[in-house]
């Protein structure tokens, strides 16, 4: 499936990297998953790794490593911060990453510097940097 297809699932109120990373911002905590484009790209999901509580992360860095029947992928957070929360329910339920991508997050961060938070795009320019990449 090529990023810019139209059955791709973009959420509107989320912030997105180049990486295909989402990020959710809810006060000094930010959320971290995996697109729609990005899951969909790993096809089934079957183990994730997550980082551990207290690991500090700066932008680029990886967050964790996500494996699917093809392929085994780091995910790197879009912006610095310190694990504050993993989401414990994927590793026994991995899959959700496919069913429920931008419900299924991977990792909260306690935001080291929101600055970093307008450097991702907007839904309007994750959508134009697929349509871009997929030309």
């Amino acid at each position: 499936m090529r990023c810019a297809d139209s059955e791709m699932n973009i959420a509107e109120d989320l912030k997105y990297s180049q990486d295909h990373e989402w990020v959710r911002v809810d006060g000094d905590t930010a959320y971290v998953g995996i697109t729609d484009y990005a899951q969909n790209s790993l096809g089934d999901i079957v183990f994730v790794e997550l980082p551990q509580v207290d690991t500090q992360l700066a932008a680029k860095d990886v967050l964790g490593v996500v494996e699917s029947i093809k392929a085994a992928s780091d995910i790197y957070t879009p912006i610095g911060g310190t694990v504050v929360e993993t989401n414990a329910a994927l590793e026994d339920a991995p899959e959700k990453l496919n069913s429920d991508p931008y419900e299924s997050w991977l990792a909260a961060l306690k935001i080291n510097d929101a600055s970093g938070i307008d450097d991702l795009m907007d839904a309007d320019e994750y959508r134009a940097f697929c349509e871009a990449a997929s030309e």
